[in-house]
């Protein structure tokens, strides 16, 4: 909802500083970083900087203290400077007055109790707008409780908050923090300067960094039942930002606290004792904790020998994790012929790691996630990973907030929708603390992998452990000597997961279905096109479509409807191979259906949505809802996915999905074609169905091969014959891409 003060705000910004600073603003009454970096300028410009920045950086704080340490009514320089005040007040949620350039008693209320939500009143106090005071302000830091999604602020967080800015505002690199109410990458870094000033560190050496000097610092100032002090102020702040339960911010370290710190050292995996000593300091303050801690786990992307793995047993080590996969034009770091027999032999167990290119936003999608998901069945079956072991996804970059929002929840909805329905694998994720945390939330993984090596991504910074950690990665070490020696991402293990420590004979994926090679595509469209021509199929129209109709309402051409097909080639591949079917069989009929969608396929739809009637068929493979939750029935029934059995009452709930979701009405032509073979008392079509098999599994996706009065079904017997020439074209060139 617009604010009329703030476009107010944006307004005079625009016509006083549009010319000088070199932006103007959207004038929506919204604050945004924008807003503030157009204020931000405009001070700047008043101040004499040249030339102006976004950043109210060190240039910017250093000139502003040398000419206006304090700003009140008497020192304020000019009415657009005090109009830059108040304006900023309002994109801040306070009241400035009048945007008239007077630092009236509204602008002085409104410092005030600025100052006092930041917690730094005791410093500065009265009225006088200070220089770190003025930063915050002109940035979008809120200072009160703040709801972000179903997450609202804590009052003990914010309390933290407010108490860091008082005690600390005034050293040289410490600038006013947010005070929501939420853990936060500012937070966790005001944290770290606060132990650096304790310890002494004079400005310019305090960085807010974990080093070596901190390190030494925190090991001299072990807290246990009796301390009292700052220290303690410091580590029960630690704790409540770690999202620790029952502890109280304050000076004495009680019993109680002993108490808490012990199931948080339990829960880390660190020796319990109740006392704050240096690796739970460590773990609190830092992602990776202490790294010279042991770790029971590792992951890595080197073979395991015989040497090898008994260096990784010497040193304590029990569960390997090794990737299923290598990644096209990568690094050699996929599982070996052999290696987990050699792991299982030298006494430790394997977990499956499934990465590919998973290192930006743009790679997460719903039908990549799909894609994933059932690759990984299949190499994790390939390599011989027995029912129940975990395959750890990888999301591995600084996924930001948002991106686990638009990209990663749906990324891993496909993966664990291909998982839980087409194997018996479990489904964990590997990656920054938020990312896990977001994702276990929303039910699609029950175990994380964090990468808590990389302290410095947001998603780490500011967030506590997941509650679901079954390994936590905090250093790169190497291990062994000679033969034995071995470089290794050291891990703690919580023994959520424990790997497998014997393995099933690797499954046998000869004469399965691969990617198509698309060296063939052309000569394959083109004989794909003249079959359909030579049966009465022309490459537009046809099938009730008129001209007008085919240019406004969308008709699929031969072509048009070839490249949807090839296009979704890898779900094809995916499901041929773990139903073991071959790929042609399914992807024939929703080629044709494709193919031959028309205006009266769009009534169906519409009639559907209107509620005017129930189910039709619809989607890329043209199927009707019942039959869709008959095919899944059946398969479900004979162990061939996993599932609930459906009804009635889902049928709303699956006609939607046929619609809507590609993915699914394709998986749903999938098991339709195998529960189709059943419905003719024909075996489950394998690898080697005979062509005139196919031809009656396929005319059973039109109807019954015999009328209710027991006469040949002539349609559906068309059917079959039309689609077995559109099969036999479409097999020529996978078994050319099989065998090439």
């Amino acid at each position: 909802m617009a604010d009329e003060l703030v476009l107010r705000a944006q307004r005079f910004v625009n016509q006083a500083y549009g010319d000088k600073i070199g932006m103007t603003v959207e004038e929506n009454g919204r604050t945004g970083w924008s807003t503030m970096y157009a204020l931000t300028r405009a001070l700047q410009w008043e101040l004499g900087i040249s030339p102006v920045a976004d950043s109210f950086g060190p240039t910017t704080l250093r000139t502003l203290t040398q000419k206006f340490p304090r700003l009140n009514s008497a020192t304020v320089p000019s009415a657009n400077f005090c109009r830059i005040i108040q304006s900023a007040m309002y994109c801040k949620g306070y009241d400035g007055g009048d945007i008239d350039g007077v630092y009236n008693a509204n602008v002085q209320a409104g410092i005030t109790k600025l100052k006092q939500d930041m917690g730094v009143d005791g410093v500065y106090p009265g009225s006088d707008l200070t220089p770190k005071v003025f930063k915050g302000l002109l940035n979008m830091d809120p200072y009160v409780l703040v709801r972000y999604g179903d997450r609202p602020g804590d009052e003990d967080i914010r309390s933290i908050q407010r108490w860091l800015n008082g005690r600390y505002i005034h050293r040289q690199d410490f600038f006013v923090i947010p005070c929501d109410g939420h853990h936060s990458r500012d937070v966790a870094k005001s944290m770290l300067f606060a132990i650096q000033y304790e310890l002494g560190m004079a400005d310019g050496v305090a960085n807010g960094s974990f080093g070596p000097a901190t390190q030494a610092g925190l090991r001299q100032h072990t807290l246990r039942v009796g301390s009292t002090g700052v220290w303690v102020n410091l580590f029960t702040a630690a704790m409540i930002l770690n999202q620790r339960p029952h502890v109280a911010f304050g000076g004495t370290f009680t019993s109680d606290l002993s108490s808490a710190v012990f199931e948080f050292q339990d829960f880390v995996r660190l020796s319990p004792n109740g006392d704050g000593d240096y690796p739970t300091w460590a773990s609190l303050l830092i992602s990776y904790g202490d790294q010279s801690r042991s770790g029971a786990a590792c992951d890595c992307i080197t073979t395991i020998t015989p040497a090898r793995a008994q260096s990784l047993l010497s040193a304590g080590y029990v569960y390997v994790g090794r990737y299923l996969c290598n990644v096209p034009n990568g690094r050699d770091k996929m599982i070996k012929p052999g290696e987990l027999q050699t792991i299982a032999a030298n006494g430790l167990n394997c977990f499956p790691i499934y990465q590919t290119f998973s290192d930006g936003a743009a790679y997460f999608k719903y039908s990549q996630g799909t894609r994933d998901g059932l690759d990984a069945i299949d190499w994790a079956k390939y390599h011989g990973f027995k029912d129940g072991s975990r395959i750890y996804f990888a999301v591995d970059y600084d996924a930001f907030d948002h991106e686990v929002t638009s990209n990663i929840l749906p990324h891993f909805r496909g993966i664990s929708r291909a998982v839980q329905e087409n194997s018996r694998y479990r489904v964990g994720i590997y990656g920054p603390r938020n990312v896990c945390r977001r994702v276990r939330e929303a039910g699609y993984t029950d175990a994380s992998f964090v990468s808590d090596m990389s302290s410095g991504f947001s998603g780490n910074l500011g967030f506590p452990m997941p509650g679901d950690w079954a390994f936590d990665q905090i250093a790169t070490v190497t291990v062994g000597t000679g033969a034995g020696a071995i470089e290794i991402d050291k891990n703690i293990a919580s023994g959520r997961d424990v790997g497998q420590s014997s393995f099933d004979p690797g499954a046998d994926t000869a004469g399965l279905d691969v990617d198509f090679n698309a060296t063939y595509r052309a000569a394959m469209l083109q004989e794909v096109r003249s079959y359909l021509e030579s049966i009465g199929v022309p490459e537009t129209g046809g099938d009730g479509w008129t001209d007008t109709d085919w240019a406004t309402l969308g008709g699929i051409s031969n072509t048009n409807a070839f490249d949807l097909v090839l296009a979704a080639d890898w779900l094809f591949t995916s499901l041929a191979r773990q139903l073991r079917v071959r790929k042609a069989l399914i992807q024939a009929p929703v080629l044709w259906e494709l193919r031959k969608f028309n205006p009266l396929d769009i009534a169906s739809d519409t009639a559907v949505k209107t509620g005017v009637d129930d189910d039709c068929s619809t989607g890329w493979g043209q199927i009707k809802g019942r039959v869709a939750i008959e095919a899944r029935n059946h398969c479900v029934q004979q162990g061939i996915i996993n599932g609930s059995i459906l009804g009635e009452r889902d049928l709303e709930s699956v006609w939607a999905q046929l619609h809507e979701d590609s993915i699914y009405n394709i998986k749903s032509v999938a098991y339709l074609t195998i529960y189709n073979a059943h419905q003719i008392n024909l075996p489950r079509p394998g690898p080697n169905t005979s062509e005139g098999d196919s031809e009656r599994i396929l005319s059973r996706y039109n109807g019954p091969p015999l009328t209710n009065e027991g006469k040949p079904n002539l349609p559906a017997l068309k059917y079959g014959r039309e689609l077995v020439g559109l099969y036999r074209v479409l097999e020529k060139y996978y078994r050319l891409s099989r065998n090439g």
